[in-house]
């Protein structure tokens, strides 16, 4: 976990670092008064639009990084972006590119409230930059958008989550720790997103922990098992869809995590190794899974069909017949998964058809980094298992929320095909 990342070591309060110093001088944007500095500068490359392309990261950021944050979230993040920097921002500058993101009003943020807290969004920046391995001073657009846009306001928005949760216990309560559920398609960012927010709490003294649905795969012995007692349909030939997660081991590990309310209280959660049996996969061995002690804050609880919700039988088997057994599958998931989480996070696409290009971007990207990665046949073929589901089950998701999400507990966030949040029509 993310105790274990030498990069994390050390907490740190949020207080203003040093270089982001404001002077006691001030400048007034749209008649709002925002502390300034002459010797804070921001570099941000002119040669890229705002928010465009997901190609934001720079090279050098690997799994050295995230290894000790998610073991089961082995190898980089393959992206590049260029570099060069134009002088052009200061701290009103910031602001103002701040105050333009799309996610401000949805989080309930105003721009006076920016205002008075620029001294934790510069702290919250500088923080991601570092965990991305970015000069904070020489940021590009993509960059600065990625961080200021998408990444600080969701943190903010988890913040204010956890202040509504602990205000409903009383003082000498035992307090569990929030379940804040991801749900989100393949490819789409939520992993690094899940990240940044684990390394944010962390860094702010924090205690979080991270969990994914992968975890909860069935062992190799248990996918053969479901294998042969569904000869012939392709959705339950290999891990993935509603059917494939050992779904007691979903409600012994989340209880467990729920009750990590006091210091020396430790457990292990699973992890996963994709590897195993060829690429097939098996749970990994229990001495490499991680330990988390409490007393947590908050779990960070990933997904792509986390919130699904059963469908009559016509409208799957409409989709695609193989889906009937898949449907019937996923009734049993709201009391192994769904019902532990109080606050949810939706990222919104489109076109379920952006998966299969995401995927194809990352193993291409792999591959030409002499690193083994799928063809793009066996990128078709592995999408194709994953894509009646969404088209099934995206709609009533997007239009209803999760399975039994509070409507002022959810943050429906949606991305363009750069993987950036843009506003909704």
């Amino acid at each position: 976990m993310a105790s274990s990342l030498n990069v994390l070591s050390q907490s740190c309060h949020p207080t203003i670092l040093p270089s982001f110093t404001c002077s006691s001088s001030s400048s007034n944007t749209n008649g709002i008064t925002i502390p300034s500095s002459n010797n804070f500068k921001l570099h941000f490359s002119s040669s890229s639009k705002s928010g465009s392309g997901s190609s934001w990261l720079q090279h050098g950021f690997n799994s050295v990084n995230t290894a000790g944050i998610n073991e089961y979230r082995r190898g980089p993040l393959y992206s590049v972006f260029p570099t060069k920097p134009a002088e052009v921002s200061s701290v009103q500058d910031l602001f103002e590119f701040i105050c333009s993101g799309p996610l401000l009003e949805k989080i309930g943020v105003t721009s006076e409230m920016v205002a008075e807290n620029i001294d934790k969004w510069l702290l919250y920046g500088r923080l991601l930059a570092q965990l991305f391995q970015l000069n904070e001073l020489y940021l590009t657009v993509p960059q600065k958008a990625r961080i200021y846009h998408y990444y600080i306001p969701v943190f903010l928005w988890c913040e204010d989550q956890i202040k509504q949760h602990r205000s409903t216990f009383k003082n000498e309560e035992d307090i569990p720790p929030l379940v804040i559920g991801f749900s989100a398609p393949q490819g789409c960012g939520k992993t690094t997103l899940v990240f940044a927010l684990d390394y944010l709490f962390q860094k702010t003294g924090r205690k979080s922990a991270t969990i994914s649905i992968d975890d909860f795969y069935l062992t190799a012995e248990g996918q053969a098992k479901l294998r042969e007692a569904n000869p012939g349909n392709a959705l339950l030939e290999f891990r993935g869809n509603a059917g494939s997660h050992d779904l007691p081991l979903s409600v012994e590990t989340l209880t467990a995590l729920s009750k990590l309310t006091r210091e020396g209280m430790k457990i292990k959660p699973p992890r996963y190794d994709k590897s195993a049996f060829s690429g097939r996969g098996d749970r990994a061995d229990p001495s490499t899974w991680p330990e988390v002690e409490g007393p947590l804050t908050v779990v960070l609880f990933e997904g792509w069909m986390l919130g699904f919700k059963p469908l009559p039988k016509e409208i799957v088997k409409a989709v695609d017949p193989q889906l009937e057994t898949v449907n019937k599958n996923l009734e049993g998931y709201y009391d192994a998964w769904d019902k532990f989480i109080k606050s949810w996070i939706v990222i919104k696409i489109k076109d379920p058809s952006c998966v299969y290009q995401w995927r194809l971007q990352a193993e291409i990207a792999m591959r030409e980094a002499g690193k083994p990665g799928m063809s793009d046949d066996e990128v078709r073929d592995f999408v194709s298992r994953y894509l009646p589901a969404y088209n099934a089950y995206l709609p009533t998701l997007y239009l209803e929320g999760p399975n039994g999400s509070d409507p002022k507990r959810l943050l429906t966030i949606e991305i363009d095909e750069g993987r950036n949040p843009i506003l909704a029509a």
